[in-house]
């Protein structure tokens, strides 16, 4: 088995692509803290490596965050490894079904909500996701949407550029009840 290794916008973030699905069709899974991967063994196992800060786990891809004490000439071999030796055994990436986030929006607001989803998935999260990321729909009230960058694109620098500059451009440009985009955390 041959994984390959990509750079991400974030510098604290590597992008693992083994050559076969991770998450396939059931979307992503973003764990921020080794407490919270007890639903998946795979990021539970790369929360044991020292210096993983946070796991997301993408269609055909994982996307880990290191903590700033710690190189990746010392991880990315560690990394590499568990992910080899989890996918070789065959065991599951996810134990369950995710558990979404509900989504914050008046009932009259669905058409608005549909397009802005619509938007998202067709333009936004082939972009983020080829550089490691996601970007989740969480909610819009009064105007505003509310996304999730998970992956490479929470905490990386140009994060709080591409939503201002790109996403809430575009979404601005073809639904006019968007007024602005915000990034939250839930």
């Amino acid at each position: 088995m041959f994984i390959e290794t990509e750079s991400t916008p974030n510098p604290a973030t590597l992008k693992f692509l083994p050559g076969r699905d991770v998450m396939g069709s059931a979307g992503t899974a973003d764990f921020v803290a080794g407490e919270d991967a007890s639903r998946s063994p795979l990021a539970a196992r790369l929360f044991a490596l020292d210096g993983v800060a946070r796991v997301f786990l993408g269609a055909d891809f994982i996307t880990i965050t290191k903590t700033d004490a710690t190189e990746w000439q010392a991880l990315r071999p560690q990394i590499l490894g568990a992910v080899m030796e989890h996918m070789l055994a065959g065991l599951p990436v996810l134990d369950g079904l995710g558990e979404d986030a509900d989504e914050d929006f008046d009932p009259a607001d669905s058409d608005a909500v549909a397009q802005i989803k619509e938007l998202l998935d067709q333009r936004v999260r082939p972009a983020v996701a080829g550089d490691g990321g996601d970007i989740v729909f969480r909610g819009f009230r009064d105007g505003v949407v509310k996304l999730k960058m998970q992956g490479a694109c929470s905490g990386c620098p140009s994060s709080r550029a591409t939503l201002k500059h790109g996403v809430e451009n575009m979404l601005r440009h073809y639904i006019p009840e968007v007024l602005a985009v915000e990034q939250v955390e839930a």
